[in-house]
């Protein structure tokens, strides 16, 4: 991931509903959901959850797919990956750490 591709995805997951998006497109795993589900469970109306959708697929963070008659979003679980790799690449100066709390960087 370069840097451009880095901040495209972070501006895409800086508005909280976007972000709640991705949040419930990891947690469904690879399976996804429909438009129709996600907007039940994060109890946002359905044309502005399009919307955020097709923000989060610009950034590359969710891919589509048409599925007879319904869409199914998932998280790009590599293209997540690649940003958390884009942003701990140098943690530590390029030592080795251990993170004693999930999602945290310890000092070396």
């Amino acid at each position: 991931m370069n840097e451009d591709q880095a901040i495209m995805a972070l501006g895409a997951l800086a508005h909280p509903q976007r972000l709640r998006t991705f949040r419930a497109l990891v947690v469904a795993g690879p399976p996804g959901l429909t438009p129709s589900v996600l907007a039940e469970q994060l109890e946002v109306a359905r044309n502005t959850l399009s919307f955020h959708l097709k923000e989060l697929a610009h950034a590359g963070l969710v891919s589509v797919e048409q599925q007879g008659r319904n869409l199914i979003y998932r998280a790009d679980f590599s293209r997540m990956n690649g940003l958390l790799g884009y942003l701990t690449e140098h943690c530590c100066q390029g030592e080795s750490c251990e993170a004693s709390v999930p999602g945290a960087c310890t000092t070396c």
